[in-house]
C-alpha cells in the first residue's frame, strides 16, 4: 500500500503532466504563430490567483481507431471559474495542442457542465474557441453530445450573458457553439469559423476558396454579420471580452453594474446645435452625436463593419450602462434594410434580457424598398424590430434628430410601439412619408392637369412639408413628449434614466402582462 507521501507525489506528477499540455518546442512554435496556449489564455483573462479548474482529470472512454492508449490532456478543454475585475465568471478554453482541441464526448460534457454551472450560479460564461472540429474517432458519441451542448447553451440563453471568443479554427458542427452565444469576438488573423472548411467545400461543391476568404473575419464581421467585434490579437481579444462584460449584469435578475462617473450628467453639448445640415438630404456623422452625449465620449460598438447604416453598442450615462441604437446618415442615409433590422432587433432583445436601458437616436428615411429587399423578406425582417420594442420591459428612450418616416418611425422606437419617453430636436421631420412622396400621391391629378405642373408640385410639397414635416404635430398629440435643444440631449437622457430607474425592478413591467411562453417573432 502506498504511503501518503507517495500518493501526494503521484498526484503532483499526474497534475503536472496534464498541465504541461505540450512540449516546450511546440509551445514556442505556437507563440511564434501569435497564439497562446489554452492555460495562458485563462491565466491572462481571469484575475490573478482566482481560477478554480473543474474537470482536469476527465478522460475519454473511446477504444477504437487508436484511441485506447491515446492521452488527451484535460480532454482538450480547460474549464473552471474565477474573477474578472472582481466579478465571478465561468470560462473554458479549448486546447488546440491536445489532439487539435477536437470535440469528443467528454470534451463536450465538460463544456455542458461549465454552461450548466454558470446558469445555476448566475455567472456570465466566456468560451475560448480553438478546435479542429469533431473528434471523428468517437462517432455517435461525438454527434450526440453536440446536441446536449447546444441545448445547454439555449437553456442558459437570457439567464446569463454568454460571450464567444474565436481564437483559432472553429469549423463544422463546432461553429454552431459560438454562433449561438450573445456576442462573438474574432481574432483578426487566427480566428476562423465556418459550417465546413475549404477542403470539404471543394469535395462537395467543387468550389475553390481559401480558409481566410471563407471563414475569416471579413466573412463574418462584414458579410454575414455573425462576428460582433474584431480584435487584433490574443491579448486584445481577451481585453475586449473584459470590456464588454463590464456593461453586463451577472445574470437576468440583476441590474447592470453602475460605476462612479466623473463626467457631469447635466453638461450641455453646444456642438450639437449646429450638427444638422440645412439641406435635409445632406449627411452628418452620428458618431459625433454619440461621442458628445455619452460619459467621457466612450462607446463600445458591436457589429461595426456590418449593416453600417445603423449603429449599435454600449455606453454609459452618469455611470449607467445603456444600449445605443442609432441611424448613420453617412451610410445609405441611415436606412433600415434586412441586415440593419436583424442587427437592431437582436441588440434590443439582448438589452431587454439583461435589464440594460436603450436609447435610440433616429434619423431614418424608412425601410429599404425595392424588389430585392421585398423578395428577401424586408417585411419579415423589419417586423423583428417591432417585436423587440413591443416585447421589451426595459426603459426605452427615443431621440428623433431629423427624419422619422413611415415604418422607420416605429422601427426606430416611437411612443406607440413602446417608448417610455420620446424627445425630438427642432430639426425633426416626423410624418407618414416625406413631402415629395405625399404630394406625388395626394395631388397627382392636380399636378398633372396644372398649367405649370412643376410650380404646382413645388407649392404642394411646401404646403405638406410646412404642415407635417416638423416635430410639433406629434408634440401636439402627445406622441412626442417634448421638443428639446440638441445641446440639452445628454441631460434630458440622464433625467429620463433617473425617473425610469425602477421600471424593470423585480420585472414588474413584464409580469403585469398576460401569461404566454414568448412572442412568435418573425425569425
Amino acid at each position: 500500500m502506498a504511503t501518503t507521501k507517495e500518493l501526494i507525489e503521484e498526484y503532483k506528477q499526474k497534475r503536472a503532466k496534464i498541465e504541461q499540455m505540450a512540449s516546450a518546442e511546440a509551445i514556442e512554435k505556437r507563440h511564434k504563430g501569435g497564439q497562446w496556449t489554452a492555460r495562458e489564455r485563462i491565466e491572462y483573462f481571469l484575475d490573478p490567483g482566482t481560477f478554480t479548474e473543474i474537470g482536469l482529470f476527465v478522460k475519454h472512454r473511446t477504444i477504437h481507431f487508436g484511441m485506447a492508449d491515446r492521452e488527451v490532456p484535460a480532454e482538450g478543454v480547460v474549464t473552471g471559474y474565477g474573477l474578472v475585475n472582481g466579478r465571478p465568471v465561468v470560462a473554458f478554453a479549448e486546447d488546440y495542442m491536445a489532439m487539435a482541441g477536437t470535440f469528443g464526448e467528454y470534451h463536450g460534457l465538460k463544456e455542458v457542465h461549465a454552461i450548466d454551472f454558470a446558469k445555476e450560479k448566475g455567472w456570465p460564461l466566456v468560451g475560448m474557441n480553438d478546435s479542429g472540429g469533431a473528434r471523428l474517432q468517437e462517432g455517435m458519441d461525438t454527434l450526440e453530445i453536440y446536441g446536449q451542448l447546444f441545448r445547454a447553451q439555449i437553456l442558459a440563453s437570457g439567464i446569463v450573458p454568454q460571450i464567444a471568443l474565436l481564437m483559432g479554427p472553429c469549423l463544422g458542427g463546432q461553429a454552431y457553439h459560438p454562433i449561438m452565444q450573445d456576442f462573438l469576438i474574432q481574432t483578426r488573423n487566427t480566428g476562423f469559423m465556418g459550417i465546413a472548411g475549404p477542403a470539404f467545400v471543394k469535395t462537395q461543391l467543387g468550389e475553390e476558396i481559401s480558409l481566410e476568404e471563407l471563414s475569416g473575419w471579413k466573412a463574418h464581421a462584414v458579410k454575414s454579420g455573425q462576428t460582433h467585434v474584431v480584435a487584433e490579437d490574443e491579448k486584445d481579444t481577451l481585453d475586449k471580452a473584459k470590456e464588454l462584460l463590464s456593461f453586463f449584469p451577472s445574470n437576468n435578475r440583476e441590474m447592470p453594474p453602475r460605476i462612479q462617473a466623473s463626467d457631469d450628467p447635466w453638461r450641455t453639448c453646444p456642438e450639437l446645435d449646429t450638427i444638422i445640415p440645412d439641406r435635409p438630404t445632406q449627411p452628418y456623422d452620428m458618431y459625433k452625436v454619440i461621442k458628445a452625449i455619452v460619459d467621457d465620449g466612450y462607446f463600445f460598438e458591436t457589429l461595426k463593419d456590418h449593416a453600417k447604416s445603423v449603429i449599435t453598442g454600449f455606453a454609459r450615462f452618469n455611470g449607467r450602462p445603456v444600449g445605443i441604437w442609432a441611424n448613420q446618415p453617412m451610410w445609405a442615409a441611415g436606412i433600415i434594410d434586412i441586415d440593419a433590422a436583424d442587427k437592431g432587433a437582436r441588440f434590443a432583445r439582448f438589452c431587454d434580457l439583461f435589464n440594460i436601458p436603450v436609447v435610440t437616436l433616429g434619423d431614418c428615411p424608412g425601410y429599404m424598398i425595392g424588389s430585392e429587399q421585398d423578395w428577401k423578406g424586408i417585411l419579415r425582417h423589419g417586423a423583428k424590430l417591432l417585436f423587440a420594442w413591443a416585447d421589451a420591459s426595459i426603459p426605452l428612450i427615443s431621440i428623433i434628430l431629423r427624419k422619422s418616416y413611415a415604418g422607420a418611425h416605429y422601427g426606430m422606437l416611437d411612443k406607440g410601439i413602446g417608448a417610455d419617453l420620446v424627445f425630438a430636436w427642432p430639426t425633426a421631420r416626423v410624418t407618414i412619408v416625406g413631402a415629395e412622396t405625399a404630394a406625388s400621391v395626394i395631388f397627382a391629378r392636380e399636378i398633372r392637369e396644372s398649367e405649370n405642373p412643376e410650380e404646382t408640385r413645388a407649392k404642394r410639397i411646401k404646403e405638406y412639408s410646412d404642415i407635417y414635416e416638423n416635430p410639433y404635430c406629434g408634440a401636439e398629440r402627445g406622441y412626442i413628449d417634448d421638443v428639446i435643444m440638441p445641446s440639452d440631449t445628454r441631460k434630458v437622457i440622464n433625467r429620463a434614466l433617473d425617473i425610469l430607474e425602477d421600471k424593470n425592478k423585480d420585472n414588474k413591467a413584464f409580469l403585469a402582462r398576460p401569461w404566454r411562453k414568448y412572442s412568435n417573432i418573425n425569425l
